[in-house]
């Protein structure tokens, strides 16, 4: 059964917290991501979660009928710089604490390094990582990490090499349909090749950077060291729906107990509501396919 979660990030000035997995039964979700946020923290920050603030959280997602799926902090644990990787790995392995206390088995991030320092930021990933599998393999959680665009790998096959040489299923690959254009845009090539260590999708739009030349976007100065991407609602981009979902589905993904679709659509705030339940109705219509 895939499970579909929302993202709330769209409701981080207006809903509290504690009254995302309210607000989520009230979308006709079932489940949740939590991301970055005032109270559960932000990019970068260590997280601000007490003892209290979990049994709230996982009392009000009880009665709410709505369960946590997955935190996503995000953290430079790539990062060149020793203090900020140090950093990093201390606040990521308070999350991950955080995950198992909410009875929440899986957490999704990004690499956070730097494209202009690869070499430096790859070997901060490693030993950062050298750190950090002890504690999930102690916690029972799953990290999965998404190659986001400016980071030190954006390539999705690059990425998933460097998951793989981790050598531990405690790793895996977020594949987010946003980033598709700079990850290559080969989702029929490179889910087969993740298999079974994808660990979620994220669903949004986004439009193709790469396309009119490479002129779809135009910054100035040219050759601006810049990345451009959207999260639009379900087609109202260049991603390419059924292709994605039938790689999903050839692989055997959406038959997993453990699939996770998460919506998250950061365009149209002033319509999230709509969107939301838009996104969630789709998302059914192309599992069902």
């Amino acid at each position: 059964m895939v499970r579909i979660a929302l993202d709330p990030t769209p409701y981080n000035d207006t809903v509290a917290l504690t009254d995302f997995p309210d607000l989520a039964a009230r979308l006709g979700y079932e489940y949740l991501q939590l991301t970055p946020n005032p109270d559960f923290g932000r990019h970068f920050h260590y997280p601000k979660l007490d003892d209290a603030l979990v049994a709230t959280l996982k009392r009000r997602a009880r009665d709410a009928g709505v369960t946590i799926t997955s935190l996503l902090p995000v953290q430079r644990f790539s990062w060149p710089e020793e203090p900020q990787r140090a950093a990093a790995v201390r606040n990521m392995t308070r999350y991950i604490e955080l995950a198992a206390e909410l009875g929440v088995p899986v957490v999704n991030t990004e690499f956070s390094g730097r494209p202009e320092r690869e070499e430096d930021s790859e070997a901060s990933f490693y030993r950062s990582m050298a750190e950090l599998i002890p504690v999930l393999e102690r916690e029972g959680v799953t990290l999965n990490i998404d190659p986001h665009p400016d980071d030190f790998v954006e390539d999705g096959l690059e990425a998933w090499r460097v998951i793989r040489g981790l050598n531990t299923t405690r790793v895996g690959f977020v594949y987010v349909a946003a980033h598709s254009f700079h990850m290559g845009d080969r989702a029929a090539t490179l889910l087969p090749e993740i298999g079974d260590r994808l660990g979620a999708v994220y669903a949004s739009d986004t439009f193709d950077h790469t396309r009119s030349n490479a002129l779809r976007y135009i910054t100035n100065p040219p050759g601006n060291a810049v990345r451009v991407h959207q999260h639009l609602a379900i087609g109202d981009g260049d991603v390419d729906w059924e292709e994605l979902f039938g790689a999903l589905r050839a692989t055997g993904y959406l038959d997993r107990e453990d699939a996770l679709i998460v919506s998250n659509v950061f365009a149209e705030d002033e319509r999230a509501d709509e969107i939301s339940r838009f996104q969630l109705t789709r998302i059914r219509e192309l599992i069902a396919g």
